[in-house]
């Protein structure tokens, strides 16, 4: 917070406010008590109206980012979460209404808002981090979408973040879940296995959706990253980090069912939405990320809408080994139609990898001068349910 004779000197009417913040340390659903959380920030009078600044956020703003990797490599895990100070224009002449996210004045009046609201209801808003507003992100049940979820006695429940029309083509997300309680060392898997593999990422009509199944009672952290990026710079296979846009806690009180991990696919979204949007694909057959296959086969078809290569698939099912399963895949392409055809050893849950690159990226000048082939990257993966045994019943 600058000194409010700054403010002074520049001829600008300051008030210096006291309150709480969701500052380094907090996490969905914590109360705010006592002295905990406690901050103090600027109102200024600019434009013939009153906004905020908070300038020791916005200089050197703490951040929680996540670096995935280079996609072009098939690999499925990227770096732990990091933290990172940097500059950070949302905090100086904030709008109320996304201010008060982050910042609560104990003087109602600083609200600065229409409808003031109260202390509980400042803690049920959902964690969103200035990135959430600079892409101008929002919830499409708005009301519905608090700091705490519950599940369904089921242990699922779905998490939905509206995109804009205009970062639609080229806003990707990220997500982690974490138990919210336990030893860091144990803190994202259950019984081996990534908790990653409970939620399934996809978009559709602009909204991205975070279907979320508890493997387990107890409470957990879902942090949602994104990064806008545009085709030509994600094919290229160069790492992109993330920044976390909003988090949330996932409580699980009932568990009727015993849920099974998703296919160990690479992570990201499902669907051919991505494809689509950076690699250009359209499906021909299959629109959504869920496919529901009643045989033992099925063909996945998509139009090329610009020149790709060297196209390579893959197929996951839990307990069985991936190299058994290369023999049950193949690809065909035909002018501008790409085609692959799964067959299916057993009924269940199957996941499917698709990978590519670009024509003219084929090949690129290498520091040494020789050329080198530009790795292949994943555009999207499909969740193939089968059930062979309806066509004879």
């Amino acid at each position: 917070m600058l000194p409010a004779s700054l403010y002074s000197y520049a001829g600008l009417h300051c008030v210096v406010i006291k309150g709480y913040s969701k500052s380094a340390g907090y996490q969905p659903g914590i109360r705010f008590e006592d002295n905990q959380f406690r901050n103090s920030w600027n109102a200024v009078y600019v434009a013939s109206g009153w906004r905020f600044v908070q300038c020791n956020w916005g200089a050197r703003h703490l951040v929680n980012a996540k670096e995935i990797p280079k996609h072009g490599v098939m690999s499925k895990t990227g770096k732990s979460d990091s933290l990172r100070y940097e500059y950070d224009d949302h905090y100086f002449l904030t709008d109320p209404k996304e201010f008060i996210y982050e910042f609560y004045p104990l003087q109602r009046e600083w609200q600065l808002l229409k409808h003031p609201i109260t202390l509980q209801e400042f803690e049920e808003l959902a964690f969103v981090r200035s990135l959430f507003f600079s892409y101008a992100l929002y919830f499409p049940e708005e009301s519905d979408t608090k700091a705490v979820l519950y599940t369904d006695n089921s242990g699922a429940t779905t998490l939905r973040i509206g995109i804009p029309t205009r970062l639609s083509p080229t806003l990707i997300f990220h997500y982690n879940l974490k138990f919210f309680d336990r030893s860091e060392k144990h803190v994202d898997t259950f019984e081996g296995c990534s908790l990653k593999r409970y939620v399934m990422q996809s978009v559709s009509n602009n909204i991205v959706s975070f279907r979320i199944h508890a493997p387990a009672y107890g409470q957990f952290i879902m942090d949602i990253f994104a990064n806008a990026t545009t085709p030509k710079e994600y094919v290229t296979g160069e790492p992109i980090k993330f920044k976390s846009v909003c988090k949330f806690k996932i409580v699980c009180l009932r568990l009727d069912t015993v849920m099974v991990p998703l296919p160990d696919c690479a992570s990201g979204e499902w669907g051919p939405m991505k494809a689509t949007r950076l690699f250009g694909l359209i499906p021909l057959t299959h629109p959504d990320a869920l496919i529901f296959c009643t045989g033992s086969s099925t063909e996945i078809q998509f139009r090329m809408s610009r020149p790709l290569t060297d196209f390579m698939s893959s197929l996951h099912k839990n307990g069985i080994d991936e190299k058994k399963l290369i023999k049950y895949i193949s690809t065909q392409v035909q002018d501008d139609i790409v085609s692959f055809f799964c067959k299916f050893p057993e009924d269940g849950q199957y996941g499917l990898d698709i990978y590519t690159r670009e024509l003219n990226l084929e090949s690129v000048h290498s520091h040494n001068g020789l050329h080198e082939k530009h790795l292949l990257t994943h555009c999207c993966k499909y969740l193939i349910n089968v059930n062979s045994k309806r066509t004879r019943d």
